[in-house]
């Protein structure tokens, strides 16, 4: 196999001796060089393009404190059945919940019905509503009495608790203070952070005083030399912000002692949301892809999703042709990539490949990612520098930088085609598009993108569900902190 002249390798005379071509020392290969394959190309690194472009926050520290969720939760989940009449009821809800509704706060009971004035009887599609009196000193959870419960008489002032199955969501609503009160508690919100590693890297280039003053029959020049060192620079640093693991270890540097070396956690390993995917791709799933994306507590402006060829292929052999109304069409985005944009009703998908995930042995899968969700954490900014190497007639030229990308939100869709195991911590998701129900495993829940009458006579087209030893519909969210 021929030698040639690679990023990291001093550019001398002596060792072009060893290009393609193996002319002696002096003399350089004669055929034109393809300038292009020198030249950077944006479109085999899309993260780090994206990263550039993301919010940019300079920091003090290689490690820094990341709030991927800023937005405040607006639902709890009840993890124990409440029995009904009682006057008051704990809510004991998923841990971390405890504390949101504060005292004097309302909470909507989704699914329960709540009944008229009179308490006499139910109103159907009209909800609960429970307001917090105080909390458990032995759990922590929030104690509520029913707004518009049953009553044994009209003229009662409290009402009685209905029964509310396990799993029901809580929708956190506005204070309500009595006539007098001004003071009311804080609200609960604290976030919790990541610790996110800024990784330093770097790229030397060594250019001999001897080769730079060589007249050469070809434009190998050293700006061509720099660029095609560059553009591998880029590319290795794209497959790091995908796939890179959090580190932080000591070495024993010559003359220097030990050193702090970091390296950052990739875009892969922070997902919260993971779409197990197998089978084919139809325009259903697209759509329930479309409506968890755009439909969370985070809503982005823009969907990307970076694919790998094989998913890019098994999307665009998709059958449209009984669904006029999603429109399909070329355009050039906002980054300026030419991306398959699909417009449905919940909002666009463009669509570009990611040459990356293809390398690193994820073709069948990728990223859904809202673009003004990402946080380009800067400790050193990017600078190049250009020394004379002292002993020898060389120069060295590099760039170095110090950063990371972090995911902000929880819009991001991790999806994944390779069969691998979900990242612990996350919920697993598939779409399900059978009558049949699935396996009874688990840890996984099915978006339902077809009526299921097999799991229950509920399990309707959009909704969610989960085994726990029973089928029971999912009214979690599907985004948690690991």
């Amino acid at each position: 196999m021929n030698q040639s002249i690679v990023p990291g390798q001093p550019a001398t005379v002596t060792a072009l001796a060893n290009a393609t071509g193996g002319l002696d020392a002096g003399n350089f290969v004669e055929p034109d060089i393809d300038q292009q394959l020198f030249c950077f190309n944006s479109d085999d690194t899309p993260l780090m393009n994206l990263m550039l472009r993301a919010k940019r926050v300079k920091v003090n520290s290689p490690e820094v404190d990341h709030f991927m969720i800023d937005e405040p939760k607006s639902t709890l989940t009840l993890t124990t059945e409440v029995s009904g009449g009682q006057s008051q009821a704990i809510l004991y809800v998923r841990p971390g919940e405890e504390n949101l509704p504060r005292q004097y706060t309302t909470l909507l009971v989704k699914g329960v019905d709540g009944y008229d004035r009179d308490g006499k009887n139910t109103t159907p599609g009209k909800s609960l509503m429970v307001f917090v009196v105080g909390h458990d000193a032995a759990s922590g959870s929030p104690i509520v009495r029913a707004v518009n419960g049953r009553k044994s008489s009209a003229d009662d002032d409290v009402s009685l608790m209905p029964g509310i199955p396990a799993g029901t969501k809580l929708v956190l609503l506005a204070n309500s203070l009595y006539e007098t009160q001004k003071e009311v508690d804080p609200d609960l919100i604290v976030p919790q952070p990541t610790r996110v590693y800024l990784q330093k890297r770097g790229m030397n280039q060594v250019v001999s005083d001897y080769f730079e003053s060589q007249r050469k029959r070809t434009p190998f020049s050293k700006a061509i030399v720099a660029e095609q060192a560059i553009a591998n620079f880029k590319v290795r640093g794209n497959r790091t912000l995908w796939a890179g693991r959090a580190g932080k270890f000591q070495i024993n540097v010559p003359n220097l002692g030990m050193q702090t070396v970091y390296s950052t956690e990739g875009l892969r390993w922070q997902f919260k949301r993971e779409l197990q995917h197998t089978g084919r791709w139809t325009v259903e799933k697209i759509i329930a892809l479309a409506k968890m994306f755009f439909t969370g507590e985070d809503v982005p402006k823009t969907a990307l999703l970076l694919a790998g060829k094989d998913l890019l292929e098994q999307i665009q052999c998709v059958d449209f042709s009984r669904h006029p109304e999603i429109q399909i069409t070329t355009k050039v985005n906002s980054i300026g990539w030419t991306v398959t944009n699909f417009h449905t009703v919940f909002g666009d998908i463009e669509i570009k490949r990611e040459p990356t995930l293809d390398r690193l042995g994820w073709s069948h899968s990728g990223a859904l990612i809202g673009e003004d969700r990402l946080v380009h954490y800067v400790y050193s900014a990017e600078h190049s520098f250009q020394d004379r190497m002292e002993g020898h007639e060389a120069s060295r030229s590099g760039i170095l930088i110090w950063d990371a990308l972090a995911l902000k939100g929880s819009c991001h869709i991790w999806i994944d085609g390779e069969g691998e195991t979900g990242k612990e911590g996350n919920e697993c998701l598939q779409l399900w598009d059978s009558a049949e129900a699935p396996a009874a495993t688990e840890g996984i829940v099915y978006y339902l993108v077809s009526d299921c009458p097999a799991i229950s006579a509920a399990a309707r087209s959009g909704s969610m569900w989960t085994y726990d030893g029973s089928w029971r519909e999912y009214a979690g969210e599907m985004s948690f902190q690991s």
